[in-house]
């Protein structure tokens, strides 16, 4: 069973050295995973979302019960930064609780934290660790979320 995201960062978040995060992150490797990480540690990418918390109701659905997943849901992330989508403020933050209240209670907070550039504060995972294990990101320069990933 492929864990959620959140149970990815909290085992991330677990990991005694730098060496085994950054081999956890390698581990359970996925571009969900990584535009997370992304869109949480590159200054260039600017959410067009409301700081703070977010009014939606959380999916208490069992896990792999009746909610969606970041591994598939997270290719509509673009319409919530600067750049990725022409659609009104009103429908992206529509659209963005709709996103939430789909996904697991865990994952939305994922998301909610990812929005704000907070995932660090939450889980122990720094943009240097994401570095090391993914060497391939190209940081900075993101016209709009998604370009050169």
């Amino acid at each position: 069973m492929q864990l959620l995201l959140h149970e990815v960062l909290q085992k991330v978040s677990n990991a005694k050295t730098k060496a085994q995060k950054i081999k956890l992150l390698q581990e359970f490797n996925t571009p969900a995973l990584r535009q997370i990480l992304i869109a949480n540690f590159d200054e260039s990418i600017i959410s067009m979302l409301p700081e703070g918390e977010v009014p939606f109701t959380k999916n208490d659905a069992p896990e792999d019960t009746e909610h969606t997943k970041l591994v598939h849901e997270y290719r509509k992330l673009y319409l919530f930064f600067k750049g990725g989508a022409n659609i009104s403020q009103t429908r992206r933050e529509s659209l963005f609780i709709q996103l939430l209240e789909g996904l697991h209670k865990g994952e939305a907070e994922v998301l909610c934290l990812m929005k704000d550039k907070q995932i660090g504060k939450r889980w122990k995972i720094t943009k240097q660790c994401v570095e090391e294990a993914f060497p391939q990101i190209q940081w900075g320069g993101r016209s709009w979320y998604g370009k050169g990933m």
